[in-house]
């Protein structure tokens, strides 16, 4: 099983994301403060990529979804469909770990307002990249929102206007399923746009793929 490769801790690709961490490592020093690796092994058929860690959540802990609600509804989703094992305890030494799957983020370092821009998506895209080279028995890829949608079909070196996204689509790709999600923010479960039954299908979905 091949370590998964990521950024270097003092990673300064971006300029603006190195200053943002720089200013958090001064106002929390005992929060993580650098990029923050994917959660998982790299023999994992499943991989989930999100957006960028969240301020106080993984950029605090140090694990992708770790520390805010985000988190709380992907664990609690991945429990019910037995892609979990333990307890999440929404810090890192809570001995939880996942069950065939990985969960990694577009971008690897928190941006302020949690908003990245262009060059910074592109400038991490190599990481994503090699992060799915890596898992060789790849079947399934879940896009938790707009943004990690097109970083995907970037990385993959396809056309945007030939995956177009929308909640529940699955496109394919490379013998690859890629099943798009509304991120499970606060926001998008306060406004309705997602709940918690439209978030558990599309992890129905993706074990009916991974059963095939």
């Amino acid at each position: 099983m091949e370590k998964l490769i990521e950024p270097r801790i003092d990673c300064a690709k971006c300029k603006r994301l190195k200053e943002f961490r720089d200013y958090n490592k001064e106002k929390y020093p005992d929060w993580h403060n650098a990029p923050v690796p994917s959660f998982g092994k790299s023999n994992s058929e499943l991989l989930i990529v999100g957006l960028a860690p969240g301020l106080k959540g993984a950029n605090k802990t140090g694990r992708p979804f770790t520390g805010d609600y985000a988190g709380d509804l992907l664990y609690s989703t991945l429990k019910k469909a037995k892609l979990s094992s333990g307890s999440y305890m929404s810090n890192i030494n809570d001995g939880l770990s996942l069950v065939n799957c990985t969960i990694t983020n577009s971008v690897r370092c928190v941006p302020p307002q949690n908003k990245p821009i262009g060059s910074e998506i592109k400038n991490c895209s190599q990481y994503l990249r090699t992060t799915i080279k890596q898992h060789k028995n790849l079947k399934v890829i879940i896009a938790l929102g707009h943004i990690s949608h097109k970083s995907i079909i970037s990385t993959l070196g396809r056309k945007q206007s030939d995956y177009k996204f929308k909640h529940g689509m699955i496109h394919t790709i490379n013998n690859i399923s890629l099943i798009d999600s509304y991120h499970c923010s606060r926001y998008n479960t306060n406004t309705r746009r997602l709940n918690v039954e439209m978030f558990q299908k599309i992890f129905l979905l993706a074990n009916k793929i991974l059963k095939t």
